[in-house]
């Protein structure tokens, strides 16, 4: 009964209240979100169980039920708070690095082993303060990648509220920097001025368009010990960056429809790598359809 009756605090507490008290509000109803969940989803299965072991005594298999009915309904709300507990020290670790290889057909000398750092679902806001992001950029510096991904679901509040806890992501730090795309959250939360402060600290905001990022190194030609000429490095190979808005930004904002091709117009045809951002998974289609390589989701 408490937890349904708390709940509501987790997206309410800062109507309700202010600083400091929204956080404690939001903590207190986002926990309680979490510790129901549980126990709703225990409870099911605890009552499945017990139906099939009544079914097993119907048909003449002595159990003992009553006490099996007492110990479950006591082990229930026991696990489920040892499972919010769980949930709660692994939200509040620094997230793990998750190495992905993805093989690109005809993938050019100059790009192979090109790495991006994604970020993706920060959900900047009530719980999750600017410390926590700090140590997500000091693991991101440490990778030394190329580029630097956020796709979407940065935030949940609004600029005058949470601009200095993302300020961190200014600090974030690969050699052809770092783009944004937009997720269903920054438009709860008021995309266009998410949008401009994001660009404000140094961001690159990719909505339905495009950079091209040459990667590689400049050939250059030395002379081998018998004065024959030899190269040895590898040449720039270009690579569209491209980003859309969220899937769903229409139903905010028609101007902001999310476009995969759009994103495209006036790339160079020759490039050999087109990379998406989207934050949500359903653009892979039209993504395809446009002639992206690989999209990288939320």
């Amino acid at each position: 009964v408490l937890s349904p009756l708390l709940m509501p605090l987790g997206l309410a507490g800062s109507r309700i209240a202010k600083q400091p008290w929204a956080d404690r509000l939001s903590w207190v109803g986002l926990l309680m979100m979490g510790l129901f969940s549980s126990l709703f989803v225990m409870t099911l299965v605890r009552d499945a169980l017990l139906l099939m072991l009544w079914l097993a005594h119907v048909a003449g298999l002595q159990l003992p039920l009553q006490a099996l009915g007492v110990i479950s309904a006591q082990a229930v709300p026991v696990l489920a708070l040892l499972v919010t507990v769980l949930g709660f020290l692994n939200a509040r670790r620094t997230p793990a690095v998750v190495r992905v290889d993805v093989p690109i057909k005809r993938l050019p000398l100059a790009l192979h082993g090109f790495t991006v750092a994604q970020l993706s679902d920060i959900h900047i806001g009530p719980t999750i303060k600017r410390v926590w992001l700090q140590r997500i950029v000091s693991r991101v510096n440490s990778l030394g990648a190329d580029m630097v991904a956020v796709t979407g679901d940065l935030v949940d509040g609004r600029v005058a509220d949470l601009a200095g806890h993302i300020a961190p992501l200014a600090d974030l730090r690969s050699r052809h920097g770092t783009y944004v795309v937009t997720g269903n959250h920054e438009y709860y939360s008021g995309a266009h001025a998410w949008v401009a402060e994001l660009r404000r600290i140094g961001l690159t905001v990719l909505m339905n368009e495009h950079v091209v990022l040459h990667h590689g190194k400049p050939a250059r030609t030395s002379m081998t010990p018998h004065g024959d000429p030899q190269d040895d490095s590898q040449i720039m190979a270009p690579l569209v960056l491209a980003g859309v808005t969220d899937y769903n930004a229409h139903h905010f904002d028609e101007s902001h429809r999310s476009d995969p091709r759009a994103a495209l117009d006036g790339a160079p045809q020759t490039a050999p790598v087109r990379l998406l951002l989207a934050h949500q998974p359903r653009s892979a289609a039209a993504a395809s359809d446009a002639g992206f390589d690989l999209q990288l989701s939320g």
